[in-house]
């Protein structure tokens, strides 16, 4: 429950400090002395989960269940006063101070419970000063010193390459003392590729002595030191740390070494005995094995060894070689089963291996084999694999807190889905999970948490973005295992994949139809129940529904009881109730309704996302003014959406969160509109303005006051679909921006769609200093030659062209001197692609596709040159 009450704490602290940042215009009469001493109160309760949650004992279930219990509660009361006193706008002084009153009695309530919640912490932590050694998220053992055995257990499948690729690098022709980590997550087969190459027989001759030992998450230097001077056999030697770093040291010097440290997981262990490792220029090798990239980074190693899933056929031979003693399968009729079997492991040798051990023992029958291919996933549960997930739950239980709850909503998405980054990172935000750190976006923090995830193994890379940021991730489904099963220990969310009565958090990430139900996604036509806390809390006279069968419903008496749920995605109803909400996902064809006498009463909104072209619906949400008085709103995005044009006086609220504005039709970019949005990071926006003189009303020259701009995509038209439908008797050409566009100096990415600006004019886009990422579609540029100009485009990585009309493109080296892609897109009038542009040390591929024969021709001698030259330079032609 440890990560559960802390999840709560980090949600409150974001409400306290929303209800200390109101819209201007709403007048709150709330005691902020009592808001600021619950901060502080929470603060501590914070800091001390954050160092004792792996306290295992009754009294700290207990603990945490009251913690969790009365955030929670304070986060209802807070909400509920806001929300009264924005309902009755303004009111005479008796009533603000009645208001007052109730607010103070309530808070006092609270902060009572956590007094006494926090005198009892207080009182054993105390008693845990005495003990010796604080417990650490780990599991404890020993250092070791052994030659490990041969073959056996650990009998490689599909690792051939990676042995010789080891053993290369731990023998090459280097005298100096050399690192070689090998990394990746649990499960992969590091330890079992590092003991093969132990054991080698080129190995074993080539280095004068060989020491292995395991390092366990705790661990004590002088027991690591005495493991590494014992041979195995006589006893371990006594003494000082000093006393047994120098008789190792002695030990070593003068002989060329391998020393294997497996499971490592940071680099203080590294550091406090690197000191007794001589570099005698003997070629000695240091060889470690750890689920941890970050310390591979601050080793300072060039060239880790990462270990990759295994591909079908080797999954499939490693499976063989468990089941049936071999690589080819003894059972013909078993063969396709065992595939599907083998693939839906994932790549992973220990749940290859694990369910392999199981069928390896069974009576070989088509039907059983079968049972077994229909859910793997369900036997990950069985006991077979429970020596998977303990060796797994190792990386969760050194997870610090702040990444846990990260780490366990990754379940919430089904199996094999991959996920947005940008939508998962939202997520993580709107359920309260990001601790605010000062002078830090929740987003960047989230996005360290992500790549701090990745980097540890735990979460997987399935694309990134041109500008090599993280776009999709996925999870591993045994990883996914490990996660529901803390899931369900936790108490953490309610998915409506898991039945347990103590779950008091609802997540709806999923489209809710009327004949599946939500709990077990049977299809057939289901009841629809009333939750009148699911979204609305205590304050809402509106009534949520969601369909659950009649089976649900009796395993599941307590359903009605949720509550504080932050998240509503893909489906219909009234959002306007639901005050707590903090992340829509809405299809306002599906009947939501934003009315703007009360869509303020979302006080906490911070992402608004509307997909208004569902059903053939195409035309533009239309959203209320009142959405400027919204202080807490981070990401406002739309197909296509109209925002009335602020009012901008003195008393203007400041959107100092917003950093996402997209699909904005004619927006009217002014300075004084720019004033009260001054951190956006990302603006994508569409006008359909043909007369120039109109251009003038909005102000696109004053984009250079987006000081914080990263990303702008600025559109001349809107495509409803992949066919553009221009209005009648108008084309490309009638779509031109003015002359005088400017953009900040603070843009990493550009997106321009139309346009039509003489080429001789990109030295405005190419004098852009952190330009990386350019892409120009349908005629964003118009005219049969360009020139490009030294000293332009310093940091350009991607250049992606796009129907255009350009026949002479007399472009050098020195023009794109960090080039690294370049996509050409329906380029039927261009005669080559410069063939200077091949010598761009950086460029690593060139994609065309539909583009003109003698373009494809350059490329193609492009490639040849560059190959010839020894570079790698890939082309991909598409026709």
């Amino acid at each position: 429950m440890a990560v559960t009450a802390y999840v709560s704490l980090v949600s409150l602290t974001h409400v306290l400090d929303n209800v200390q940042h109101p819209a201007r215009r709403h007048r709150l009469h709330l005691d902020m002395n009592r808001i600021q001493s619950l901060q502080d109160k929470v603060q501590f309760l914070q800091g001390f989960l954050e160092v004792h949650s792996q306290r295992k004992s009754q009294e700290m279930e207990d603990l945490t269940s009251q913690i969790t219990d009365v955030a929670n509660d304070a986060e209802n009361i807070i909400d509920l006063h806001v929300v009264d006193q924005l309902r009755e706008g303004s009111q005479d002084e008796s009533h603000h101070l009645a208001a007052l009153l109730s607010f103070c009695q309530d808070m006092d309530k609270i902060i009572q419970k956590i007094n006494s919640i926090t005198e009892h912490l207080m009182m054993i932590q105390e008693e845990w000063s005495d003990d010796v050694q604080e417990q650490n998220p780990a599991v404890f053992g020993h250092a070791r010193s052994t030659t490990l055995p041969s073959g056996g257990n650990n009998t490689m499948v599909g690792f051939d390459e990676h042995l010789l690729q080891v053993i290369d690098e731990l023998t090459k022709d280097e005298s100096n003392l050399s690192i070689l980590p090998i990394v990746g997550m649990g499960g992969i087969g590091k330890t079992t590729l590092a003991q093969n190459t132990f054991d080698h027989p080129y190995i074993v001759n080539h280095f004068d002595i060989r020491i292995w030992f395991t390092i366990s998450q705790t661990y004590s230097v002088e027991e690591i030191l005495q493991g590494l001077l014992s041979d195995g056999k006589t006893q371990k030697s006594g003494g000082t740390l000093a006393r047994l770093g120098e008789q190792l040291h002695k030990k070593l010097f003068g002989r060329r070494y391998l020393i294997v440290m497996d499971d490592v997981w940071s680099t203080k262990v590294w550091d406090e005995l690197s000191l007794f490792f001589p570099n005698n220029g003997k070629g000695s090798r240091i060889m470690m094995t750890t689920r941890m990239s970050e310390v591979v980074v601050s080793l300072g190693c060039n060239t880790p060894y990462l270990m990759n899933f295994l591909n079908e056929e080797e999954s499939w031979n490693l499976f063989c070689v468990k089941v049936f003693g071999q690589k080819v399968c003894t059972y013909p009729e078993l063969e396709k089963i065992g595939k599907e079997i083998a693939r839906a492991c994932g790549g992973l040798p220990i749940a290859i291996v694990a369910i392999a051990g199981h069928l390896a023992n069974s009576n070989m029958q088509q039907e059983y084999w079968k049972s077994v291919a229909k859910n793997v996933n369900a036997f990950a549960n069985s006991q077979y694999n429970e020596h998977c997930l303990k060796i797994l739950s190792l990386s969760y239980n050194y997870l610090p807190m702040y990444l846990k709850p990260c780490f366990l909503y990754m379940s919430t998405f089904s199996e094999d889905y991959q996920i947005k980054v940008s939508e998962l990172i939202n997520l993580w935000i709107s359920e309260g999970f990001i601790k605010s750190v000062r002078g830090k976006m929740l987003e960047e923090i989230a996005n360290g948490y992500l790549e701090d995830l990745v980097g540890r193994n735990l979460i997987l890379v399935r694309e990134r973005s041109l500008r090599g940021k993280i776009k999709c991730c996925s999870i591993h489904d045994l990883l996914r295992d490990l996660c529901l099963r803390e899931f369900d220990k936790e108490h953490f969310v309610y998915t409506g994949k898991i039945h347990h009565d103590g779950f008091k958090r609802l997540s709806l990430g999923i489209r809710l139809m009327n004949d599946v139900c939500f709990l077990c996604t049977n299809w057939e036509p289901q009841e629809m129940i009333d939750l009148p806390e699911v979204l609305v809390g205590s304050l809402s006279t509106s009534v949520a529904s969601l369909p659950v069968c009649e089976a649900c419903k009796i395993r599941n008496p307590n359903i009605t009881k949720l509550r504080l749920a932050r998240v509503a995605k893909e489906f219909g109803m009234n959002l306007l109730e639901p005050t707590k909400l903090r992340y829509i996902f809405a299809i306002p064809a599906l009947g939501i309704n934003f009315n703007s006498t009360s869509i303020h009463l979302l006080w906490n909104l911070e992402s608004l996302l509307l997909q208004n072209f569902a059903s053939g619906h195409h035309n533009p949400q239309v959203l209320p003014y009142e959405i400027w008085e919204m202080p807490q709103l981070r990401r406002l995005k739309f197909q296509l959406g109209l925002l009335p044009d602020p009012i901008v006086t003195q008393d203007s609220t400041i959107l100092e969160n917003l950093h996402t504005l997209s699909g904005i039709l004619n927006f009217k970019i002014t300075k004084k509109v720019l004033e009260i949005i001054p951190n956006l990071k990302k603006l994508k926006v569409y006008y359909s303005v043909i007369n120039q003189e109109k251009w003038s009303d909005y102000c696109l020259e004053d984009l250079v006051y987006l000081h914080k701009l990263e990303s702008l995509s600025l559109s001349c038209f809107f495509l409803k679909s992949k066919y553009i439908n221009f209005p009648k008797g108008l084309s490309w050409a009638d779509y031109i921006l003015p002359e005088n566009i400017a953009f900040p100096s603070s843009l990493k990415k550009l997106n321009l769609e139309g346009g039509n600006i003489p080429w001789e004019n990109m030295t405005v886009i190419g004098s852009l200093p952190n330009l990386e990422v350019l892409k120009l579609s349908f005629h964003a540029f118009e005219g049969p030659e360009w020139n490009p100009e030294e000293g332009q485009f310093s940091r350009l990585k991607v250049l992606y062209i796009r129907e255009s009309n350009l026949v002479w493109w007399r472009a050098e080296s020195s023009h794109f001197p960090n080039l690294e892609r370049l996509f050409l897109i329906d380029m039927a009038h261009l005669e080559e692609i410069p063939s200077e542009i091949g010598d761009i040390v950086t460029l690593g591929s060139i994609y065309l596709d539909r583009c003109s024969h003698s373009a494809t021709i350059s490329a193609q001698e492009i490639e040849q040159e560059q190959h010839s030259n020894g570079n790698e330079l890939q082309v991909r032609i598409q026709q």
